[in-house]
């Protein structure tokens, strides 16, 4: 009998499965390998529709380097020190280098996280600085939104003189795909405007998803293109975006031209992690795929997301989701107490907040489907969720009809379903 490792946390489970029963949706990955330093130096070498970066930064200029948080695995300690190198090699002084960390209204970067995200190495070298969404000080107006509204961005974006964007392109239920404008917004925007932003990703007037808002969706989605304006008041110097492997490490790196790039590299990402499945089936057993993508349940909702594309109405979701950090927002139950999903939108409708989308995102699933979650999340919090505990895949598949046909998603986040 076959057997799968499901990623959770740090670890994994081991499940043996049938394989006349259960299909395996992984991405095609069978040619990818980690790249060496010389290899994403090739990338760098040869931009997308920019000239080198040597050439786009001068000796006296100021470079601010964007990094993703700690929920992201972008390949970042490799990429960012390459980059610091060649700055270096450029002519940069380090003291003219900075690196910020595009948190958006995610907690904090802790100290041993930097560590991680940077290599112990730049993060002992290079300052620092944490955005907060929240504090004023940090933040400044550059332009409005289409309702008059202030676009709000952190300081630093206008205070250095050249900004570089990192990170890594995936698959978001509804930006279309992670990475490139995504950095700056809602990465470094205030929280006001990254409400505004995400807003508009639910049609209050005819209720639900608005349309052409989803999963591989750009072109027609209202989100990605608040987003993209944004990031074009900014209008960074370059990008190295990364596709990753399941441990993080670099697969293929895209370079350059900050709009170009991350278009290139969102292509050839559907081209490996998006999949055509014959038929929605009534059983999907989905891994987030283990740290950093289950962190927090509203990061691991992300793979739930992928698994509901494969999952046929009234099936059963199987979830694999640590939560080592919990919920990922303190106030996050809150949205829970309305009686089901059309008053929860009502709710956002009067007094909308992000993370009250991902609960409605939620609440819609779990009225569609039977959701069990294996989870570090205390039982109570689960079943306010409208999900049911449980410990051990085999306990989960006590109440699902017996040899239903199903999907297995060891890297439920990196996978797009195409029924």
């Amino acid at each position: 009998m076959p057997a799968l490792e499901l990623g959770y946390g740090p670890d994994a489970v081991k499940f043996d499965y049938d394989g006349a029963r259960f299909d395996v949706l992984a991405p095609d990955t069978n040619k990818a390998h980690p790249l060496t330093d010389a290899e994403i130096g090739v990338a760098l070498d040869a931009p997308i529709d920019s000239p080198p970066l040597e050439d786009l930064i001068e000796p006296g200029d100021r470079v601010l380097i964007v990094a993703s948080d700690a929920t992201r695995a972008t390949g970042s300690p490799q990429v960012i020190n390459l980059l610091v190198r060649r700055l270096i090699q450029n002519a940069t002084a380090p003291g003219d280098i900075a690196i910020i960390f595009a948190t958006g209204i995610h907690r904090p970067v802790r100290q041993e996280e930097k560590l991680e995200l940077l290599s112990p190495f730049i993060a002992q070298r290079i300052r620092t600085i944490d955005h907060d969404a929240y504090d004023a000080s940090q933040l400044i107006q550059i332009g409005v939104n289409a309702n008059g509204a202030p676009v709000k961005v952190n300081r630093a974006l206008r205070e250095f003189s050249k900004v570089i964007l990192t990170g890594a392109v995936g698959f978001h239920y509804f930006a279309g795909f992670t990475g490139g404008r995504k950095a700056i917004c809602p990465g470094l925007a205030a929280a006001e405007t990254i409400k505004a932003t995400h807003m508009l990703a639910l049609d209050f007037e005819s209720g639900g998803r608005r349309a052409g808002v989803g999963a591989g969706s750009l072109s027609g989605n209202a989100v990605n293109e608040e987003c993209e304006r944004v990031a074009a008041m900014i209008d960074p110097a370059f990008i190295v975006n990364s596709i990753v492997d399941d441990r993080g490490r670099v697969e293929q790196a895209f370079a350059g031209d900050w709009r170009a790039a991350h278009g290139r590299a969102c292509e050839v990402y559907t081209s490996s992690h998006a999949r055509r499945i014959p038929e929605r089936r009534e059983l999907v057993i989905v891994s987030c795929g283990g740290s950093p993508y289950d962190i927090n349940m509203i990061q691991a909702h992300k793979a739930l997301d992928m698994a509901a594309h494969a999952c046929a109405d009234g099936g059963s979701i199987i979830l694999l989701a640590e939560c080592g950090d919990g919920l990922g927002r303190p106030d996050f139950l809150k949205w829970f107490k309305s009686a089901d999903s059309r008053a929860l939108e009502a709710r956002l409708r009067e007094g909308y907040e992000v993370n009250g989308q991902t609960a409605w995102a939620l609440l819609t699933k779990t009225e569609r489907f039977r959701v069990r979650i294996i989870t570090q999340l205390p039982d109570d919090d689960v079943r306010r969720m409208r999900m049911i505990p449980a410990r051990s895949i085999e306990e989960a598949l006590v109440d699902v009809t017996p040899n239903s046909k199903g999907y297995l998603m060891p890297r439920g986040a990196a996978l797009l379903p195409l029924a």
